[in-house]
C-alpha cells in the first residue's frame, strides 16, 4: 500500500498516509457526530457533536499509528528492517523487509500490535469509568467510551487466527514451532484467512439483507479484502519455498543496457527502441543508476509530446529504485519489489550497476525451484 503523502519519521521509521484514510475518517466522524453521540447525548449544539466526532476520529487514528509503530519497533529489535508505515482504508500496515528468524520473533512482532490496541482501549475505558464515578456526563464521556470500545474491538479482531491479521502471524508462529516448517505454517494461516473472509462476507450480506444497515456491506468488504490478501500470502509463501537458497546473482540479467535520462522519448522510439532486448531500461549518470524506464511508461506518452519529453521525466525516480546485492537472498528482495510500480530491481556491486532483476527472471526461478522440489519429493 503506497503512501499518498508523508508525515515524517517516528522511531526512525517513515510514516505516511494513503488518501483512502480520508474515506474512513469521514465515515467515523459522520457516524459519531450525526448519529451515535446525538442519540446518546441529545440537546447539544451541532458544532459540539462535530468537534467531538473529529477529535475521536483523530485519536482513533493515532491509536492505529501506535499499533503499527509497536510492530515496527519490535521488528527492528528482532533484526528486521522496516521500510515504513502507511495508514490506509483498512487501518495500517508496517512494511517489514525480510522474515522473522524464528517462531519466537514472529510471535513477538505479531503479538505486540493487538496488545498495544488492548492497552489503549483499557486506558480510555479506565478514564471513562473514573469520570462516570465522578458524576461526569456528556460528549467527553461518550467519546472516551467509544474510543475504549473500538480499540478493544480492534485488538480482538486483529488477534483472530487468520492471515493477514496479526492473529494469523500468531497462528503461523505456533504452527511453525510445532512443525518446523515455515512454508506449511504460512499456508495454514493463509487458508484460515480465506475461511474468515468467507464468513465475514456471508455475515455482512445477511446483515444487509436483514435490514441492519450498510455496516453489513462494510463487513463484507473487509471479508473480500481478507480473501484477496490471504491468497496473496499463500502464493508468496509457496514462492518463497521454491526460491529457498537462490541468490539475486543466480537470476539477474547481467550487464543490462542503459540509456541517458536526457534522451527524449521520441529519439528513443525512433532510433533506439528495437536495439534494446528488454522491456526495462536503467538510466545512468557516471555509471550510477538515476532512474528506470519501461516500455509501458514510454507507450503512455502521446506522440505529440515525445519530442519534448525526456526519459528521466517518465522514469521511476532514483528515490523509488529498488537496489539489491548480487549475494542477497532472492526471498529477501521480493517484498521490496513493490516499492517501484515497475517491479524491477537494479543489482549493484562496488557502486556499479551489474545487473537487473525483472518479473520474468523471478518467474523462471520459481519454475526451476518448483521443479527442483518435485524432483526431490519424487526421490523420497
Amino acid at each position: 500500500m503506497r503512501a499518498s503523502f508523508r508525515l515524517g519519521r517516528i522511531a526512525g521509521v517513515p510514516v505516511g498516509v494513503n488518501w483512502s484514510v480520508l474515506v474512513i475518517f469521514a465515515l467515523i466522524t459522520w457516524a459519531l457526530s450525526a448519529y451515535q453521540l446525538p442519540r446518546a447525548y441529545p440537546g447539544q449544539p451541532v458544532a459540539a457533536y462535530v468537534l467531538a466526532g473529529l477529535a475521536a476520529a483523530v485519536v482513533f487514528f493515532l491509536g492505529l499509528l501506535a499499533h503499527e509503530i509497536s510492530h515496527a519497533i519490535v521488528a527492528k529489535r528482532n533484526g528486521l528492517e522496516v521500510g515504513g508505515i502507511t495508514l490506509w482504508l483498512f487501518g495500517g500496515v508496517a512494511e517489514l523487509r525480510g522474515e522473522a528468524r524464528d517462531p519466537g520473533a514472529e510471535l513477538r512482532i505479531a503479538g505486540i500490535g493487538p496488545l498495544v490496541s488492548l492497552l489503549i482501549g483499557l486506558f480510555f475505558g479506565g478514564i471513562a469509568v473514573v469520570l462516570t464515578l465522578a458524576g461526569v456526563r456528556g460528549l467527553l464521556l461518550g467519546s472516551l467510551a467509544w474510543l475504549a470500545g473500538i480499540n478493544v474491538l480492534l485488538a480482538v479482531f486483529n488477534a483472530l487466527p487468520a492471515a493477514p491479521l496479526d492473529g494469523g502471524r500468531l497462528l503461523r508462529a505456533v504452527v511453525w514451532k510445532a512443525t518446523g516448517d515455515r512454508t506449511k505454517a504460512s499456508v495454514v494461516a493463509a487458508r484460515a484467512g480465506r475461511i474468515l473472509g468467507v464468513v465475514l462476507i456471508g455475515l455482512g450480506l445477511w446483515q444487509f439483507l436483514a435490514g441492519v444497515g450498510f455496516g453489513g456491506l462494510w463487513l463484507a468488504l473487509i471479508g473480500w479484502f481478507l480473501i484477496g490478501a490471504a491468497g496473496m500470502e499463500e502464493r508468496q509463501a509457496r514462492m518463497g519455498s521454491a526460491l529457498q537458497g537462490v541468490r539475486v546473482a543466480d537470476v539477474m540479467t547481467p550487464q543490462p543496457q542503459t540509456a541517458s535520462g536526457q534522451m527524449t522519448v521520441g529519439d528513443f522510439v525512433d532510433h533506439y527502441l528495437f536495439a534494446y532486448r528488454h522491456t526495462a531500461l536503467p538510466l545512468t549518470e557516471d555509471d550510477r543508476p538515476v532512474g528506470l524506464v519501461t516500455l509501458d511508461r514510454v507507450r503512455g506518452i502521446p506522440p505529440e509530446r515525445r519530442a519534448s519529453t525526456t526519459l528521466a521525466e517518465v522514469a521511476c525516480r532514483a528515490d523509488e529504485l529498488v537496489l539489491a546485492r548480487p549475494d542477497e537472498s532472492l526471498t529477501d528482495l521480493l517484498p521490496r519489489l513493490s516499492q517501484c510500480a515497475d517491479g524491477r530491481a537494479l543489482v549493484m556491486a562496488d557502486g556499479r550497476l551489474v545487473g537487473i532483476v525483472s518479473p520474468s527472471d523471478i518467474s523462471r526461478a520459481v519454475q526451476r525451484g518448483s521443479l527442483r522440489e518435485q524432483m526431490a519429493g519424487g526421490r523420497h
